[in-house]
């Protein structure tokens, strides 16, 4: 993983080619357009998007964030991602999340990591589960999703305290 730079997206795109892979996502970036939208944040510093690279091949397969961070309250959100088709369901997301976990507990020292999703992406839910992750609570009409629908959003979250736990459990 590194940080975007705005060279990358013209290799993204390609991954990014199925309008189905947008229908839990807030922008739909199968098209230029909507793939430089969702990559100004990152290019503004208001969260830090990293590439992920196939350490085989070089070539970029998604890409995962860090925002919404809050030194005050030592916490932050790692969100904002999404593997090409090719790359996915076999367990890249699973070790993508192991490195972020365990630069924010380890290396950041936080006391809380955040993630979120659509009520209705019951694969984000699955997955936020077997990492550890804890359900929190729904956010109703949170969040503007592609095509104009509202979204509940679905707070899920990692304590410092838990960590430990469910770095053994993961085999982390």
């Amino acid at each position: 993983m590194r940080p975007l730079v705005q060279e990358d997206l013209v290799e993204l795109l390609p991954l990014t080619g199925a309008p189905n892979m947008w229908m839990f996502y807030t922008h739909d970036l199968s098209t230029i357009t909507g793939i430089t939208e969702w990559a100004q944040p990152a290019f503004r510093k208001e969260r830090l998007q990293f590439v992920i690279i196939d350490k085989n091949t070089d070539l970029l397969i998604g890409s995962s964030a860090f925002g919404n961070i809050s030194s005050r309250d030592s916490r932050l959100e790692i969100g904002w991602t999404w593997l090409g088709q090719q790359f996915q369901g076999i367990g890249i997301n699973h070790q993508i999340k192991q490195l972020m976990l365990s630069h924010c507990f380890e290396v950041l020292d936080l006391e809380r990591v955040e993630f979120k999703t659509d009520v209705l992406n019951r694969q984000a839910r699955k997955a936020l589960r077997n990492i550890g992750a804890i359900e929190e609570g729904v956010l109703r009409s949170h969040t503007l999703m592609t095509k104009n629908r509202r979204r509940d959003t679905l707070y899920f979250s990692i304590l410092k305290n838990e960590w430990p736990q469910l770095k053994r459990e993961n085999d982390w």
